[in-house]
């Protein structure tokens, strides 16, 4: 590999998160305003970009084999809420109660999504009708259980607090999960034969591959790691909504579109999970901007402008040729 191509594609790889965070950091400084001005905003900052990191992944696995999944949300809510009440009957609040529920959630979310694989194989519905209902199910599940109220203080303890108070503890789980990523999905057996079944699936079932296991373990595994955003959410929000009915849930899954789309351009240039990563690092600079503009910018006009940001990079994908070829001319 030329020393013009890896130039390039290190240009490709970092020009929007650089361009992204000096927009950012110019509108905050104009402003008199800091982007992350203390600790507590920069752990906010690492545990926000693994929570759109983690998530975008999990949307990305079903979506890119054409199998739309709405439950992903409903996925993290329940794993979450079943391993907060676990722990806290078995530590109630102790020394290693994180520890024990990001494990405990993790499992959970596995189990989960292997359930919701199964409901779509046995049933042979589209899986974003079977998704749907999952989804309805889960969040009935969570609202049983929860008698419709939030999960406070089983999640409100020291060991809690020592995660969300240091962004190392999100660092060490963004690390450990694109290394896994990359490793499963781009140097093993399953992955080789998911991105065969991804490029043409009556090709690759006729040369033996089969299509149902590999569609349980990514079932699975995004059930895996939306079970880590859960645990995620409830550190961030020292909390979990035990009430969201009727879909509430989803909105966690809307979070990764617009940075799926930004990591999959990232992804030209390097390794698409890394792109989800730069995407994530984007997404939660953009956040922390909201945050700093709170008193000006509320929730609708956030998601105005995510709203936005979407539509207008989606239209540059289309169009991404023309433009090309109109610079060169």
């Amino acid at each position: 590999m030329g020393n013009k191509v890896i130039f390039r594609k290190c240009i490709g790889t970092l020009a929007i998160p650089v361009i992204a965070g000096l927009i950012l950091g110019v509108i905050c400084l104009v402003n008199g305003k800091a982007m992350i001005g203390n600790r507590t905003s920069f752990n906010n900052f690492v545990i926000y970009a693994a929570i759109i990191m983690i998530t975008t992944i999990a949307l990305s696995i079903n979506l890119n084999s054409g199998r739309f999944d709405f439950s992903l949300g409903a996925m993290a809510i329940l794993s979450s809420g079943v391993a907060a009440k676990v722990t806290y009957s078995v530590l109630s609040g102790g020394k290693y109660s994180a520890a024990l529920m990001l494990g405990l959630s993790l499992a959970a979310g596995i189990l989960l999504g292997l359930i919701s694989g199964l409901i779509y194989i046995i049933l042979r519905l589209p899986p974003i009708i079977s998704s749907l209902g999952v989804t309805l199910i889960y969040e009935g599940i969570l609202y049983t259980m929860t008698g419709g109220s939030y999960i406070m203080g089983e999640v409100q303890n020291t060991s809690m607090a020592k995660v969300s108070g240091s962004w190392i503890p999100a660092f060490i789980i963004i690390v450990v999960v694109l290394i896994t990523m990359i490793i499963l999905f781009d140097h093993t057996k399953f992955g080789y034969e998911y991105n065969a079944l991804k490029s043409g699936q009556k090709v690759a079932v006729n040369t033996g591959i089969r299509e149902i296991p590999n569609a349980l373990i990514c079932y699975a595994v995004c059930g895996g790691l939306m079970g880590i955003v859960g645990f995620l959410n409830t550190v961030r929000n020292a909390n979990i909504n035990g009430g969201q009915l009727g879909f509430g849930s989803i909105s966690i899954m809307f979070t990764a579109f617009l940075p799926m789309f930004i990591g999959s351009y990232i992804g030209r240039y390097s390794n698409e999970k890394f792109g989800y990563l730069l995407a994530a690092i984007c997404m939660s600079m953009l956040n922390s901007t909201f945050a700093v503009f709170a008193n000006t910018v509320n929730a609708s006009m956030q998601s105005i402008i995510n709203a936005v940001l979407l539509v207008v990079f989606l239209v540059y994908l289309n169009n991404e040729h023309l433009l090309k070829k109109g610079v060169k001319q």
